[in-house]
């Protein structure tokens, strides 16, 4: 597997697992509708949330969180619009981010309601 893919898959587990600790329950991971993707889908006690996990093993071009740009936050709105439409889903729906720095110590930075659809 490719470094890049490793150090994804070892951003969500550590994302996963915070989320966890705060009492979030896992709905999905890697929810794919057509060509989007959800990170993770969790329940935050009555909210749905919907998780950008951003990984980076450095932080020499900025931090992890500053690679969710608009167009990757658009591309979250239209997977999460489809998401709900497909299950019906009536309540509140909040976007965070969890970003990952995976150096010699992994660092998380959370980032609840870290941008809206407009």
């Amino acid at each position: 597997m490719a470094k890049h893919l490793e150090i994804g898959i070892q951003g969500e587990e550590l994302a996963m697992e915070y989320l966890i600790g705060m009492g979030c329950k896992i709905v999905l991971r890697n929810w794919r509708f057509k060509n989007l993707e959800v990170d993770l889908i969790v329940m935050d006690q009555d909210t749905l949330v919907f998780v950008e996990v951003k990984t980076r093993s450095r932080t020499d071009f900025g931090q992890p969180y500053e690679f969710v740009d608009l167009r990757k936050q658009r591309r979250l709105i239209r997977a999460a619009q489809a998401y709900i439409l497909k299950y019906a889903y009536v309540g509140e729906v909040r976007f965070d981010i969890v970003a990952v720095t995976n150096s010699v110590h992994a660092e998380l930075t959370y980032i609840k309601d870290a941008f809206w659809d407009s």
